[in-house]
């Protein structure tokens, strides 16, 4: 054929690393079908079979089908076409395997029941509409009565999981744990309690110079106290735990109680409530979820405090 050097199919066998066999198939299919044949019937191959049998070997290891490869030889897909679903098909199938990796991970690091299991499984393959439906119940029971305040858009958004379209396992491992939380009634009451105390931690005029949110005047008084290794019961404390209780007062106002060992006790109870680790648990996995640095503990700053606030407070 016009001077084109042509193969038998066991010099096609050699230099494609294929069997006889195989290449035999792919002719009888019609996906690689033999340029001439001798007189004797034999096939032979041009060089366009080198080039055809590559390909499909390539698209046959990317799990092509074999239909689907004839359509590529024949013309009638393109390969930007089967490329372009098939990799989709791909990316919906790795979205799988990792949500079932991540439930077999957790289910292994939790040493689960497999009541446990079925039910980590239900949470990593709920729907975005029903995440979103179990985010919604929870921060509604959360600032229950809240709406209202001025810092109600703003806490929501910091406190709103947002699983991405295409989430690492650890991100799936996090949603896990947080939505076991957000199903957690005590754990729903307790934020709801702190979110209480938050809308009214703003103080109007504070003289101390501290932070207007109570949270944030414990960590930046009661963090540099930590780091220079400043005992709670030590005199070193008592001008922290001063302008704390100082800061508190302004913010409670005419409800400030009238001596110091009542303020000092009210003001640990309250402290003591937000020293929830789910709290921090909570806020590690939100940070997991949505891709966000890891936040900074505040237990050992409230932990340190509630120990300086009740080590002055005058035994009954």
């Amino acid at each position: 054929m016009n001077g084109e050097t042509l193969y038998s199919i066991g010099d096609l066998a050699r230099r494609t690393g294929l069997t006889v066999k195989a290449i035999r198939f792919y002719a009888d299919t019609g996906i690689v079908p033999p340029t001439d044949r001798t007189p004797a019937g034999y096939r032979r191959y041009g060089a366009d079979a080198v080039a055809r049998i590559e390909l499909v070997r390539t698209l046959r290891e990317l799990g092509i089908d074999l239909a689907t490869i004839r359509k590529v030889m024949d013309r009638e897909l393109t390969l930007t076409d089967v490329a372009t679903a098939h990799a989709e098909a791909l990316d919906v199938q790795i979205r799988v395997l990792r949500q079932r990796r991540a439930v077999l991970s957790a289910v292994a690091r939790r040493d689960s029941t497999p009541q446990e299991m079925e039910l980590m499984n239900q949470l990593a393959r709920l729907s975005e509409a029903e995440r979103q439906c179990l985010i919604d119940d929870f921060l509604d029971a959360v600032f229950d009565g809240l709406r209202g305040h001025p810092a109600f858009a703003a806490v929501t958004r910091s406190l709103t999981p947002e699983l991405p379209d295409d989430p690492e396992t650890e991100q799936i491992e996090a949603w896990i744990e947080l939505a076991e939380l957000l199903q957690d009634q005590d754990f729903r009451a307790t934020l709801h309690g702190m979110a209480k105390d938050l809308a009214a931690d703003r103080a109007p005029d504070d003289a101390t110079g501290l932070p207007r949110i109570l949270a944030e005047a414990v960590r930046a008084r009661v963090t540099p106290a930590l780091q220079a290794g400043v005992e709670p019961e030590s005199a070193q404390a008592e001008p922290i735990v001063n302008a704390l209780a100082l800061h508190y007062a302004h913010i409670l106002g005419p409800r400030t109680p009238h001596d110091a060992p009542a303020l000092y006790r009210r003001l640990a109870d309250h402290l003591e409530q937000m020293n929830d680790l789910r709290r921090d648990q909570y806020l590690s996995l939100l940070a997991v979820v949505n891709g966000w640095p890891a936040p900074e503990s505040l237990a050992p700053a409230l932990t340190w405090c509630v120990a300086a606030l009740r080590t002055r407070i005058p035994q009954r």
